[in-house]
């Protein structure tokens, strides 16, 4: 038997959005009847019952209705937002003054923790909370940084909610100390606030439709292009150059003929260096036993190898030597704008392990190019966030490619391993309707060494995964999914697939679940393409990869 990671409902039944017209329409009604409230001013100052009339209103948008009413309404102080955007800003604030209070509680006990030991998980949690204070800062300087892009904003709220996911499955993991008691309603209580958030922001954001109208013949890349538009003309460079032609910022090599002889010492030295340019490290050939953490505050970082097994990272860790899933990465990466080249990342703890990740991503517009990534259970763990992978082959067992990303795999190869129990490519963990996450899969291969292997199985709740346009070989069984417990999450997930080819493509002996869409129409599965799902034409240009911004005629 393997460790199956625990399943997850979302908790509580949601309630019908209510429309911000309904809202604004109680918010005017409410302020025209008290005197003196026409005011140039955000806020005015109404009777408590308005106050919560309108606050009630707005929440029932929200998941946890009581915990944002209770937000909105010690925010106020008695003045009532004027526009759809303040109470969002407000509910946006007292999430981020909440993961400014649980970083500083989690930092004392992780102090504890390094002396005592009788606390475990801290450093998970600290490093997720780190990401999380990114986060939900950028979402509260959006206008002052002049990004005002929704997809953005979903994005990194979905993270910000992903990490406290996260967080807790770590507690859960070591289960020792009572502190841990006082960690998890922490982390309960944030993921509230943060789920809140989304929520707010999603009944105020412009329909999918709306936005494709106001961007209309920007950003267009052609299919030649290979790669998404959030890559510039100088990173696009970069990942077609030579390794001569790139201008290394470090070098590492074993034989000491580079400027370090660990990866780990050049990231330290980077790292202290001015400036917000991209960090090129060059790792020449040869095989790193090392543990790597790139944390969020270190962006834009890219490791360019020699080549598929020829340049090697390898780790060791694993569930069952005493990690969490997220520790046991042999490469975990945080800070956004990570790209990685011609490397192989490998997790050799074996097949009987358990969980034993080889490389994690919460990286935002990162893209791994070329590389090769080895594990058996948990291979990759595509935490959370935009990402981008293509001609990279992904070697694995149970759940090999898991996490609550946004993920598209492009011209990959992914290779389900020899094994004495059932294969499962995906194991997608979104947990919230309003995150905008996902694993899609287009225009790749999967193949098997003969072991029986599920295209996936459901994770959590609103587990999502689409499989389009690749070859599916002959392991693939007719039902082709596979469930995760019972019924769970099986009328709530959506699996799609899209013109798939190959011995196991066939959809007619389908699973027959509420939440499977058998065939996808075109329309439906450009919705899951580098162009829409990954808002790849914006940023994957300056990265310099190649990507099919859309379907493949």
């Amino acid at each position: 038997m393997f460790h199956q990671r625990p399943s997850s409902s979302h908790g509580g039944t949601p309630s019908k959005h209510l429309s911000w017209g309904c809202t604004i329409f109680l918010v005017l009604a409410l302020t025209t009847a008290v005197s003196g409230l026409a005011s140039s001013s955000h806020t005015s100052t109404v009777p408590k019952a308005s106050m919560e009339a309108i606050v009630s209103a707005a929440c029932k948008a929200t998941f946890y209705q009581t915990a944002c009413q209770s937000a909105l309404l010690s925010s106020t102080n008695g003045a009532v937002p004027q526009t759809q955007a303040d109470l969002f800003d407000l509910s946006v604030q007292f999430s981020l003054n909440q993961a400014r209070s649980a970083r500083a509680h989690v930092h004392d006990l992780r102090l504890l923790d390094h002396k005592t030991q009788i606390v475990r998980g801290t450093d998970d949690c600290m490093e997720l909370l780190d990401d999380t204070l990114d986060q939900l800062t950028n979402v509260a300087n959006r206008r002052k940084t002049l990004i005002e892009d929704p997809d953005d904003v979903q994005t990194w709220l979905s993270a910000a909610l992903t990490n406290q996911a996260t967080c807790l499955e770590s507690i859960q993991t070591y289960q020792t100390g009572g502190q841990n008691g006082l960690m998890r309603p922490m982390a309960q209580n944030l993921t509230y606030s943060i789920s809140n958030s989304l929520a707010l922001h999603m009944s105020t954001r412009p329909s999918k439709e709306a936005q494709r109208t106001n961007t209309a013949g920007h950003h267009r890349r052609l299919l030649s292009d290979r790669f998404p538009g959030w890559v510039t003309a100088a990173e696009r460079k970069l990942l077609e150059a030579s390794v001569e032609e790139i201008g290394a910022t470090a070098v590492v090599a074993k034989d000491g003929s580079g400027t370090h002889k660990t990866i780990g010492e050049a990231l330290a030295m980077v790292v202290t260096l001015e400036g917000e340019g991209r960090t090129v490290i060059h790792v020449k050939a040869g095989t790193y036993d090392e543990g790597l953490k790139i944390p969020s505050s270190q962006k834009n970082v890219m490791l360019v190898g020699d080549g598929k097994g020829k340049t090697v990272i390898v780790g060791h860790k694993s569930y069952a030597g005493g990690s969490s899933t997220y520790d046991s990465a042999t490469v975990g990466v945080m800070g956004d704008g990570f790209i990685a080249r011609d490397i192989t990342i490998e997790n050799d703890a074996g097949p009987g392990k358990g969980q034993a990740v080889a490389l994690r991503v919460g990286s935002d517009r990162s893209v791994v190019f070329r590389c090769s990534i080895i594990g058996y259970q948990d291979t990759l763990y595509t935490l959370s966030k935009r990402q981008f992978y293509r001609e990279t082959d992904i070697y694995g067992t149970v759940d090999f490619i898991f996490g609550n990303s946004a993920v598209v795999f492009q011209s990959c190869n992914l290779n389900a391993r020899k094994s004495s129990n059932n294969n499962f490519v995906t194991a997608q963990g979104r947990e919230d309707p309003n995150q905008n996450t996902g694993i899609s899969i287009h225009n790749c291969k999967i193949t098997t060494e003969g072991s029986t292997t599920y295209l996936g199985r459901p994770w959590k709740k609103y587990s999502r995964t689409v499989i389009m346009q690749s070859y599916l070989d002959g392991s693939i069984p007719p039902s082709g999914w596979y469930p995760w417990s019972g019924s769970f999450a099986l009328s709530t997930l959506f699996y799609g697939e899209y013109m798939n080819a190959g011995p196991g493509a066939s959809t007619s002996g389908r699973v027959k679940w509420g939440g499977y869409q058998g065939e996808l129409t075109a329309s439906v599965a450009q919705e899951f393409t580098v162009g829409e799902f990954i808002s790849g034409n914006a940023w994957l240009p300056s990265t310099g990869v190649s990507f099919d911004s859309g379907l493949i005629n």
